[in-house]
Formats: C-alpha cells, sequence, structure tokens
C-alpha cells in the first residue's frame, strides 16, 4: 500500500473530528483538523474515546490504526479549548467509555484490543503520550517530538511521566519532560518510544500492514496475550505468571486453538472467528 491508499479526509468542523474507517478487521482512527496542526479540543477527545470503544465493542474489529490526516500527526492541546476543564479538573471524555490514553482512570474502561500507531512530522504533547498508549509506533523519518507542558506552566498527564521513565529509564525521562527540548524519530527509536522508523509517506503503509499481521492472528491469543503483557508490567512478573494456566487452558478450550492445530496439520493458513 502507498500513499495513494490513504483514507479520505472529510471536512472537519472548526473544531475538528475523528474520522473512522474499516479496512477488513482493522478500525482506522484518523485525527482531523490538519488546517489547525491537529491541534486537539474537547470534541475530538471525546470523538477519540468513542471510536477506540467501537474497537472492543464490535466483535469484526480485531485491530485500531491511529493516524492523522495532513501533513502532523498533531502540533498538541488547543489550550484555550480545554483550559476550563484543567482548571475544573475535568476530562473532556465522558465516563463509561474507554480511555484512550490506557493508564486505569476511575470510571474508566481500558482498552483490550492492539492498537497501531502512525505518526508524521510534528509530534507535541498529547501527540506523544497517545502514541505511548498504543502498542506499536511505526514514525516518519522527519518527525519532531516534545513534551513541552513544563514550558507552559503545566504537568504531562496522559501517561508522559508513567511511560517515558518506563521505557527509557529515569533520566532520558527527565532530559525530556523537564526541558522541553525537542528531539527526532531517532531519538525516538533509541528510547523504545516508537519500534520502527520509515521515510516520510510510508508510515501508514507500514503500520497498516503490521495492524493486518496482527489481525491475521487468533484474536482471542493476541488480546490474552496483550494484556498478560501488560499486567506483568504494571503488576509484576508474579502476577502476570499467576494467570498462565487459567488464560492457556480457556484458551485451548476456544474454536480458533481448534482451528489452529487443523491449519498445521493441513499445512495451510488459519482462519480464524474470534470464538
Amino acid at each position: 500500500m502507498t500513499d495513494a491508499a490513504l483514507p479520505q479526509a472529510s471536512s472537519p468542523p472548526a473544531e475538528g473530528c475523528i474520522d473512522t474507517q474499516v479496512i477488513g478487521h482493522v478500525l482506522l482512527v484518523g485525527i482531523n483538523r490538519p488546517a489547525k496542526r491537529n491541534g486537539w479540543t474537547p470534541r475530538m477527545f471525546r470523538e477519540l474515546a468513542e471510536a477506540y470503544t467501537r474497537l472492543d465493542d464490535d466483535p469484526a474489529l480485531r485491530v485500531g490504526l491511529l493516524h492523522a490526516f495532513g501533513d502532523h500527526f498533531t502540533a498538541g492541546l488547543d489550550l484555550p479549548a480545554v483550559a476550563e476543564y484543567m482548571k475544573r479538573g475535568e476530562k473532556a471524555i465522558p465516563p463509561g467509555l474507554v480511555e484512550p490514553h490506557d493508564f486505569g482512570l476511575p470510571d474508566y474502561r481500558r482498552r483490550t484490543k492492539p492498537m497501531v500507531a502512525a505518526v508524521k512530522g510534528i509530534c507535541f504533547t498529547v501527540g506523544i503520550e497517545l502514541m505511548l498508549g498504543a502498542d506499536i509506533v511505526v514514525a516518519a523519518d522527519d518527525c519532531r517530538f516534545s513534551q513541552m507542558e513544563v514550558q507552559r506552566g503545566i504537568m504531562a498527564t496522559g501517561g508522559a511521566t508513567l511511560r517515558m521513565a518506563e521505557r527509557a529509564g529515569f533520566g532520558n525521562a527527565m532530559l525530556h519532560l523537564l526541558t522541553a527540548d525537542e528531539f527526532d524519530s531517532a531519538e525516538a527509536l533509541r528510547l523504545h518510544f516508537v519500534q520502527r522508523v520509515v521515510p516520510a509517506g510510508r508510515e501508514f503503509a507500514e503500520a497498516l500492514l503490521i495492524a493486518e499481521r496482527i489481525a491475521a492472528q487468533a484474536p482471542l491469543a493476541v488480546v490474552a496475550t496483550r494484556l498478560n503483557a501488560i499486567k506483568a508490567i504494571e503488576e509484576g512478573p508474579l502476577a502476570a505468571v499467576q494467570d498462565f494456566i487459567s488464560v492457556q487452558q480457556r484458551l485451548s478450550q476456544s474454536e480458533d486453538a481448534a482451528e489452529g492445530v487443523r491449519s498445521f496439520i493441513e499445512r495451510r493458513p488459519a482462519r480464524f472467528e474470534g470464538r
């Protein structure tokens, strides 16, 4: 797939929107406010949470792909639009939905299905936090990253303080969180913030290839594998190990596991149904 196959954006309202499209078992989730470098507004946060909730609730969908329209992933928060929410200590996302940053806020659901992110151009503040909240990130080689909240008198509260240190170590996290400096795709790859760097214009196609490869695997096993890895990070290896036998027993009794055995014996690709 090439850039010519990128999904077509609708004409967004002034406050932006989130466009969704389905390709096979993949839900494309597009950030659509290119005239403002995809600066985030309350409406966009709400619609993003709705899209993530749709991914988890629709059994036909197996993987999400977060991407952006225009030249940039996002310049970050539209501060005038979200400042009042911050002052009141409120979120723009209604309770009960999947919270896209995925760090376990009370009253919000956590995503169970995988999310791949394709980032390009400017990727500031909330953009970094959304990609860190995804599972796999493909970055264009022209990316410019900055976690600049301290430059605006606020704190990063979308997961950067958690995940930067987890992936890159405390010192590397502090270097970028406390200086609000700008860094490139090579540095993001070195710090394990992204998993692949590709020439600009190829990031969406590469992310879609990864998403489609995941979607071809057994859906129940994919979800269980992802959740066990997250448990190991958040609760420790011993907590994750406790699930091994019960989860494997449940998976082995599924129709997909039986199909996996059949496809192995018959030397053909498996056709999984998520049952």
